[in-house]
């Protein structure tokens, strides 16, 4: 009986040492893969100012009639977000909420920017509940940035200088222009070149 109580103890730890073994080699693995997998981010596009450089400071109207400059310095504000959205898109119009709930937790002052028919512009404004938010509609702004595809963000701080901006299409990809900026990257890009020379070293 002592025999065999003696073998399932020395088996009991042989099974936890694998086991162990086994966690510490998987731990590589996710490691690895961590390496090579890209992270989710905002896609930067060619073309338009360049991140680190100063946003152009456009004159614009709001949907109300406001004229309005968009981009430049704004000293009260530390951080600022430029959404550009169409009410014919259906990835705006579900990212939206998204980038609601973003600017509130991140203290980000959220500015709409669209290039459409008023109307359909204020039918856009009451579905999603952007009352309470600053809209820009015209060109002027979406030519100025060079912004070619929807939905596209900009990120700007107080400055007037262009954090990180980019394609997003979830909260993933707006929290990544944060990220991109603490971590000291332009782009999505940018990370991977960096993992990948890591990996090489």
């Amino acid at each position: 009986m002592m025999t065999a109580l003696i073998v399932a103890q020395v088996l009991s730890w042989v099974v936890i040492l694998a086991l162990v073994v086994a966690l510490l080699a998987l731990a590589r693995q996710v490691g690895v893969l961590h390496m090579r997998v890209a992270p989710a981010g905002a896609l930067q596009t060619s073309g338009g100012p360049a991140v680190g450089g100063k946003a152009p400071a456009v004159p614009a109207h709001t949907l109300d009639g406001k004229d309005v400059i968009v981009g430049g310095p704004s000293k009260t504000v530390p951080l600022r977000l430029l959404m550009f959205v169409s009410a014919t898109c259906p990835l705006c119009k579900g990212l939206i909420p998204a980038a609601r709930s973003f600017a509130k937790d991140e203290r980000v002052e959220l500015t709409f920017v669209g290039d459409d028919d008023v109307q359909v512009q204020r039918g856009l404004i009451a579905a999603q509940g952007l009352e309470s938010y600053r809209f820009i509609n015209g060109p002027e702004v979406g030519q100025a940035f060079e912004v070619g595809k929807l939905p596209y963000a900009v990120l700007l701080d107080a400055e007037g200088t262009i954090l990180s901006k980019g394609l997003v299409n979830s909260r993933e990809h707006l929290e990544s222009l944060v990220v991109a900026h603490e971590m000291g990257i332009a782009t999505v890009q940018d990370y991977i070149g960096k993992l990948k020379k890591v990996e090489a070293a």
